[in-house]
């Protein structure tokens, strides 16, 4: 069974566009990768939650910024690995430089006994629509087109 996961992609609007907040993923599988490394702040359904719900939560515990307002639905996509995730949009602000994303231990490398920890987004920055997608994580790119569609 695939795993699922559920987040929200932050939208603003800024004079006549709308830019989007992505993160960039923390450890070192991801520090020197940009394009298609991207992702929206997300994280695994647990049991009793519902979608909607995690993404709430995920999106506090990555970016440290509470959603309050009324979710968009974006529908749900699936990523090469068969993760499908469940996604809607918030329209609000955030400071790239003040987001304080939770920690993640790893066993690193792989097969090595040994652990490291780092923080689960080591960035977020906001992007245009065209920048945003090219910096997504392929499977998470539609949502940007979905968010257009919704509020462009």
């Amino acid at each position: 069974m695939a795993r699922e996961s559920a987040g929200v992609l932050l939208y603003r609007r800024r004079d006549d566009t709308i830019e989007v907040f992505i993160g960039h993923p923390g450890g070192p599988f991801w520090k020197n990768r940009d394009r298609g490394a991207w992702t929206i702040p997300k994280g695994l359904i647990e049991n009793d939650e519902s979608p909607e719900a995690t993404a709430r939560r995920e999106f506090r515990e990555e970016t440290g910024i509470e959603l309050t307002g009324p979710l968009i639905d974006l529908g749900s996509i699936q990523q090469k690995g068969g993760k499908v995730v469940h996604a809607w949009a918030a329209e609000g602000d955030a400071e790239p430089g003040a987001v304080p994303s939770n920690d993640v231990t790893i066993e690193w490398p792989r097969g090595s006994g040994e652990t490291i920890t780092f923080p689960e987004l080591d960035r977020c920055a906001w992007f245009d629509p065209d920048d945003a997608r090219w910096r997504l994580n392929p499977a998470q790119a539609v949502l940007v087109d979905r968010l257009m569609d919704a509020v462009g």
